[in-house]
């Protein structure tokens, strides 16, 4: 079995552990020492390798959000943040982590023990599966499969059988209305998400992630904003993140699916929320921001870590920012004024590439105005439609002075 070659740091690993005659030119040191006979040794000691790392790293990043994020909150909300363990505050994390292991587990007498169990492994679980396609570099990734737009797609929405999982096995009622709300609110963004990743791959042509990042000569941030703002709002729904974090608002669901979680089961749904941060923020640089594209003087890799970050600020900028919503107006976003927009941004683009299916870089600039034309208009009509009428709900300045309704 031979290296992979499209990927670098597989095939660097595995040149190192192998004899085999084509890694010549690719070993540095002269340290492998595995037959060619025996190559599958080879492969499996480089697979278990890299996949010790991605999931290693995805936890120290956890960690790092963590800190990151309640830093700048403090920023946004003048305070200080994390200051006490460690320098800045850089420990903090780790003593949480500590604590949430070491608290009591208590398990409902009611519950379905084995879906309880099994709910928040299965929220955690999948999202390491995302970060091996990513392709962090010009060959800096460790597998690039064929469909890698509709696997993150797929992967991404297994979170709702998860939370469905945890609020029915709980057996309270509290935890089945909310992971039931939770749940509608999760379906309802996945449709205009994947209609929005449709039109990534009608720019790109494939639906491979690599092919993704090569054929954005304009990112696809700039070239379709449509497609991005909707994709950007239900990856934000879709992460429980706020304004569409219901199952934080106490006073209707004390905790949603989570009510009935404690100790190290809780934190497992804790870690799958900022681990999908993170393996969100990294598709949408992928689908939008040109991946690790850039000037050639600085390294690829540090391109796709300089808008990875990027985008992970911009998830706790909404945090800092945005009220609530409420779950009528969670689902009227959905269904009245998301979905409709990424439709009206597939449709434009599958008329401008049947016009221009091969388009130079004039025809691309056009294609750009064109496309931001649409935006505007389209925001400013949903905006309209979906902005609160105050004759048609009788809401009145008396009223809200008064609190009569």
């Amino acid at each position: 079995m031979g290296p992979i070659r499209e990927s670098f740091i597989f095939e660097f690993l595995y040149c190192h552990l192998s004899l085999e005659a084509s890694c010549s030119s690719v070993r540095i040191l002269n340290i492998a020492f595995i037959p060619e006979n025996l190559s599958w040794i080879s492969f499996t000691l480089t697979a278990f390798f890299w996949i010790f790392v991605f999931i290693n790293a995805a936890l120290v990043g956890v960690l790092m959000l963590i800190w990151g994020e309640r830093r700048l909150i403090g920023k946004f909300q003048a305070r200080l943040g994390p200051n006490r363990w460690g320098p800045l505050g850089l420990f903090t994390p780790v003593a949480d982590a500590i604590k949430v292991m070491f608290k009591e587990d208590i398990e409902p007498t009611l519950s379905d023990k084995l879906i309880y169990v099994l709910a928040p492994i299965l929220m955690v679980v999948p999202v390491f599966m995302i970060f091996p396609v990513i392709p962090y570099g010009t060959k800096t990734f460790l597998t690039n499969i064929s469909v890698g737009v509709v696997f993150v797609l797929a992967i991404t929405s297994i979170n709702s059988l998860s939370v469905l999982m945890a609020g029915w096995a709980s057996g309270n009622r509290f935890a089945i209305i909310g992971g039931i709300r939770a749940v509608a609110m999760l379906l309802s963004y996945e449709i205009p998400m994947g209609i929005s990743a449709a039109g990534v791959v009608i720019v790109a042509g494939s639906l491979s992630l690599s092919e993704v990042v090569n054929n954005q000569v304009i990112p696809n941030a700039i070239f379709q904003p449509l497609g991005f703002i909707t994709f950007l709002i239900a990856s934000t729904a879709e992460l429980n993140r706020s304004p569409f974090d219901i199952t934080e608002a106490e006073s209707e669901l004390v905790a949603g699916y989570m009510t009935d979680y404690s100790s190290m089961k809780f934190g497992l749904f804790y870690l799958g929320e900022f681990m999908a941060t993170i393996a969100s923020s990294a598709i949408i640089v992928t689908f939008y921001f040109s991946g690790w594209r850039g000037p050639s003087f600085i390294p690829s890799e540090i391109w796709f870590l300089a808008k990875w970050i990027g985008v992970i600020a911009i998830f706790i900028w909404f945090r800092a920012t945005f009220p609530r919503l409420r779950i009528d107006q969670i689902m009227s976003l959905a269904w009245k004024g998301l979905f409709e927009l990424s439709l009206i941004n597939v449709l434009v683009l599958a008329l401008m590439i049947a016009i221009w299916p091969d388009p130079s870089g004039i025809q691309l600039l056009i294609m750009t105005l064109i496309n931001w034309v649409v935006f505007f208009l389209s925001i400013y009509i949903f905006g309209k439609i979906l902005s609160p009428n105050l004759t048609g709900n009788k809401i009145t300045k008396r009223s809200v002075v008064y609190g009569l309704d």
